[in-house]
């Protein structure tokens, strides 16, 4: 196994102890996380923080291991297999979570779910007509700004929720609106081989 992949692996493992942190109900086990306030205005809970800090590294790893596995000829099947794997339990495992804790609307997990659901299918019977379909620019622009959205959403949007800028707020529904164009975009530039004819 290359660097790249292990690399990819250790996402998911920070991927997973985030969604663990903010799954568990601590206090039934007598835990609390300490809460502060910044300026006075915003009331933020440690637990999130951490969170936040575990999610800025697993994305910078996925922008480093991506980087790594092109540049130094290392891409492997394994490797596009477990960063899509990485990516879908970071990011969407958060945003649900986000949406059940009341930080987010429940329909950007909807939308983004559904929108990976539909775009995994068309990428397998992509692959099973002999075609790879790799991740479009505008996907992997969605991908930042969502990364970007979510770690700022875990940080309460400090320091611009101290001028009542929703600047994660404005990312994550910006990265939702290009969830849904770039699999629209998946879709008519796959349409041809997802009505083709099997004549087996």
């Amino acid at each position: 196994m290359n660097l790249p992949n292990k690399i990819t692996l250790f996402r998911i493992v920070l991927s997973i102890c985030t969604l663990v942190l903010l799954l568990i109900p601590w206090y039934h086990f007598g835990i609390s996380f300490p809460t502060f306030s910044v300026a006075g205005k915003v009331v933020i809970e440690s637990k999130y923080l951490i969170a936040g800090v575990l999610f800025v590294i697993a994305s910078l790893t996925d922008i480093f291991d991506g980087y790594l596995a092109r540049s130094k000829n290392m891409v492997t099947d394994f490797g596009k297999v477990m960063d899509a794997i990485a990516d879908k339990i970071l990011v969407n495992g958060v945003l649900i979570l986000l949406a059940h804790d009341g930080f987010i609307s429940v329909l950007i997990p909807i939308v983004v779910v559904t929108r990976d659901t539909i775009v995994d299918s068309i990428k397998c019977v992509c692959a099973n007509q002999g075609k790879v379909v790799g991740a479009s620019k505008m996907a992997k622009v969605k991908t930042i700004l969502m990364m970007i959205g979510v770690s700022f959403m875990l940080f309460y949007n400090v320091p611009f929720e101290l001028v009542r800028l929703p600047f994660a707020d404005i990312f994550i529904y910006l990265a939702c609106i290009l969830s849904i164009i770039s699999g629209c975009e998946y879709y008519y530039t796959s349409k041809n081989l997802l009505f083709k004819k099997n004549n087996s």
